[in-house]
């Protein structure tokens, strides 16, 4: 398994549609958890007004997330392979969309 960005720029116009789609995308990573996994998303306030995503996923390929995605209705804008990872501080804490 290798670590992925990948980036959906401004799909949901409201956090209810983003929840939706979170919905779909756990559903569907826990069906077949040795190709994709999903780690967490950071949701981007776009200048349209939209939200979009960053997510880190570990995937078994490009294409098994390109599947995962398809299977929930996701858009993907790009799958980046992530090289190495810098942790200089904990995450901030979340913030309920």
């Amino acid at each position: 398994m290798e670590t992925y960005v990948i980036m959906r720029r401004g799909v949901w116009r409201t956090p209810d549609e983003f929840r939706a789609a979170a919905a779909r995308s756990s559903e569907e990573a826990d069906k077949a958890p040795d190709d994709v996994r999903w780690f967490r998303s950071y949701v981007l306030a776009e200048t349209s007004g939209e939200l979009g995503t960053v997510c880190i996923y570990e995937a078994s390929s490009p294409e098994a997330i390109r599947s995962h995605a398809y299977r929930a209705c996701l858009p993907v804008d790009e799958i980046v392979a992530v090289a190495d990872t810098l942790v200089v501080r904990p995450d901030p804490q979340s913030i309920a969309i």
